[in-house]
């Protein structure tokens, strides 16, 4: 699965981020700790910064900075109204493409 992986993981990792926020807000650090534990352990942390900064630039998400013990503070994302709707456009996309590819397998056309 290697390689046919990731390339299916860079066309919906945004939805997966975004759906990750959805439930609670996180920092880059803890997102990507999540994901690891989800069964992504290929995930870097510099795909999910460089996600992060994309999408806040994108205005899905509201960011607060919050102190940290270990250093500068840390960005908190949480998604916003405009990213609630993303993602809701991102399930329906999914659901779409999940019932095509499944009836595809099944043979039928």
């Amino acid at each position: 699965m290697g390689k046919q992986l990731t390339e299916m993981l860079k066309g919906t990792l945004e939805g997966i981020v975004l759906a990750t926020l959805s439930d609670r807000a996180a920092y880059g650090y803890e997102i990507t700790a999540w994901l690891r534990e989800q069964g992504f352990s290929d995930i870097a942390e510099g795909t999910i910064y460089a996600l992060l900064v994309r999408i806040e630039q994108r205005g899905l998400v509201d960011v607060e900075k919050v102190p940290s013990e270990k250093g500068p503070p840390r960005k908190v994302y949480s998604l916003n109204v405009q990213g609630q709707a993303y993602l809701e456009e991102f399930w329906k996309t999914w659901s779409f493409l999940s019932e095509r590819l499944d009836q595809l397998r099944k043979g039928g056309r």
